[in-house]
């Protein structure tokens, strides 16, 4: 059933066209997602069908019984209530039916006349309210109160927390925990995921699965897009492009497209051409005959409808690369504990990152993600525990709050300043590539967006040639290319990655190993995102309870439990017995590379070519020992 529809919307600011007869309609289960680049219009769009805006031409259609929901980027909700007493706003109207039903309940059990006119009045009102009160789950909207609240991710004990101490990411957590209890028949949500954490976007996306009403979503979390949608709205120069499928059909299709207008264009490029090539020599010759023939031939030329060129979105030029190789070892942390103000953060998180690996970090908001980032790159001590960080390890860091920019620097000086040996035009070329022309050079830092600031840090990492990248959430900002672009830059990378980050689809992308922060301590999973989940899936289906294990069961575990204690006690005597060759070997490559390095080795020309000779054993050796250790981890 078709719940909304829009005609030939258009709409302008001031001299500058955001929608030009843009057309759609939304039937009764329809769950779309709207895409576009920051500025194609997706948030005016919202605003025209949540009526906050008028077009300048064209109509929306809403049934008049429809309810339509918006929530908005920036919505935060102020109030001196409470959480739960701001969801209990939403059921005010069952709140007060509950009132007149124990009112009426009072009245009849007072009334022993059955004669009395009232008396049946009330008695019919009572039924009437019961009936409506039962129909609206009015015995249970507490607890959907409750499970909706802890779907985005709060405790129990935040129910009592005043709105007005919240943090503005809590606050939009509440704004839209009212509107997924208000049920509204159109539902218009703007980057709903921006401030929850993965749990939180898991629990989010099988409520809408289950929300049997129309959804319009505007998001840049991919994997959350596949997830929910069936259709896709994507608004480009003005116009509207409608596609049947998820994200990633979407995506497939629309590079077709995209190859296919060009070809249509290039092609009736060439034949226009070629027809004015002919009008032009029938011209010359002059006759009589063939003047009518170009003549006829330039009528039916400016009768042809001329194809748009396919101007393609300008993309960031993003590559990462590194002048020093580190060695195999990138970093380990060993048993590292912190805690703030006695309460313990996090207690005995040991990792191992090595050369090339591409490591992504996941655990939910408040876990220490970036507290233990903050340690690792040895800005925050621990309270207890070593960080190692291998030979020739460079790390580079990207800051999610962007604390590394200088609010009160221009763009180019923020580049400049940073590396001071950059020629003009190379800092001018390199700001280019990230999107930054004309009058954006000299825009200061604190007035840009978190797009731009985002990509001006990227700029500064990828400048610093680093081989170890730590990145703090470095997709929150950005839009879908640009989040490619990063995808690609950072799979061609020859260096190291660790990267904090919700976004899954990245995370798919990019990760051969993914670290979970969890209460219980960290664990580790070697794949990307998909095969993290498949292997949680596997390791909590199936599992008895303790009631349920037989005596047989608990024997047969404690015995493979020592069985597996004794295996790992001789693997890490065969690791410490490898690890103590491999230094040593290490050493004597070491020894001889100075040697080599000397100009006067190579006076005598047999000891050279024994140095070397000895070298290329020792390194052929040395890759040995490094292939059994990768076995033995």
């Amino acid at each position: 059933m078709l719940v909304l529809s829009a005609s030939n919307i258009t709409k302008s600011f001031i001299d500058k066209k955001i929608l030009d007869n843009v057309s759609f309609f939304v039937d009764e289960k329809d769950k779309i997602g709207l895409l576009g680049l920051n500025g194609a219009g997706k948030t005016t769009l919202f605003e025209i069908i949540s009526k906050n805006l008028e077009p300048d031409s064209g109509e929306i259609f809403i049934k008049s019984t429809m309810k339509i929901g918006y929530l908005k980027q920036q919505t935060m909700v102020n109030s001196s209530k409470t959480i739960f007493e701001e969801c209990l706003t939403v059921f005010e109207d069952i709140i007060e039916m509950e009132k007149r039903i124990n009112f009426l309940a009072e009245e009849i059990s007072r009334k022993s006349d059955n004669s009395d006119q009232s008396y049946e009045q009330y008695l019919k009102e009572y039924g009437y309210l019961l009936e409506e009160f039962n129909n609206r789950n009015g015995y249970g909207f507490k607890s959907e109160i409750k499970g909706v609240l802890k779907g985005l991710g709060f405790e129990d004990e935040d129910f009592d927390k005043t709105i007005n101490i919240l943090s503005g990411g809590q606050k939009s957590r509440v704004a839209l925990a009212k509107l997924l209890l208000e049920k509204p028949d159109i539902l218009l949500l703007d980057e709903p995921t921006n401030h929850l954490d993965i749990e939180s976007i898991e629990w989010l996306e099988n409520f809408i699965k289950d929300y049997n009403k129309a959804l319009i979503l505007i998001s840049h979390d991919r994997y959350f897009l596949d997830k929910v949608v069936n259709r896709v709205f994507y608004l480009e120069n003005q116009k509207l492009y409608i596609y049947n499928s998820n994200y990633t059909k979407f995506m497939q299709q629309r590079k077709k497209d995209i190859e296919i207008l060009k070809k249509q264009y290039e092609d009736q490029q060439k034949e226009i051409k070629r027809q004015q090539e002919i009008i032009e020599r029938y011209m010359q010759y002059g006759d009589e005959r063939y003047i009518k023939q170009a003549r006829s031939r330039q009528k039916m030329l400016n009768k042809i409808k001329v194809l748009d060129k396919v101007e393609t979105n300008k993309k960031l030029s993003l590559t990462f690369e590194t002048s020093v190789t580190s060695g195999r070892d990138v970093l380990l942390a060993e048993n590292i504990s912190k805690s703030f103000d006695g309460k313990t953060i996090f207690k005995d998180i040991s990792l191992s990152i090595y050369r090339g690996e591409k490591v992504g970090l996941i655990g939910p908001n408040g876990i220490g993600k970036t507290t233990l980032f903050k340690i690792l790159l040895g800005k925050m001590p621990s309270d207890r525990g070593e960080v190692f960080l291998g030979k020739n390890v460079k790390a580079g860091y990207f800051d999610q709050e962007m604390s590394h920019l200088s609010d009160d620097k221009t763009v180019i000086d923020e580049i400049w300043d940073s590396y001071p040996y950059l020629t003009h035009f190379q800092v001018r070329s390199y700001l280019s590539r990230f999107l930054f022309i004309g009058d954006d050079l000299f825009k200061e830092v604190s007035s840009l967006s978190g797009g731009e600031k985002a990509r001006l840090s990227l700029l500064k990492l990828m400048l610093s040639d680093a081989n170890f990248l730590l990145m703090d959430e470095p997709t929150n900002h950005l839009d879908i290319d640009s989040k490619e672009v990063l995808e690609d830059a950072l799979n061609m990378y020859s260096g190291t990655v660790l990267v904090i980050s919700h976004d899954r689809y990245f995370l798919n992308q990019i990760a051969t190993k993914i670290y979970e922060l969890t209460e219980e301590g960290i664990f580790e999973y070697l794949g990307n995102y998909d095969y993290y989940l498949e292997k949680k899936k596997e390791l909590t289906e199936d599992i008895p309870t303790e009631e349920e294990k037989t005596k047989t069961q608990l024997k047969l575990e404690k015995k493979k439990e020592k069985e597996l204690m004794l295996k790992e006690k001789k693997l890490k005597e065969k690791q410490k017995l490898l690890e103590r060759e491999i230094s040593e070997l290490e050493q004597k490559l070491n020894e001889i590379d100075m040697i080599l390095a000397d100009p006067n080795t190579y006076d005598d020309h047999e000891k050279a070519l024994s140095l070397s000779n000895k070298r290329e054993t020792i390194e052929k050796n040395l890759n040995e020992l490094y292939d059994k250790w990768i076995e033995l981890s």
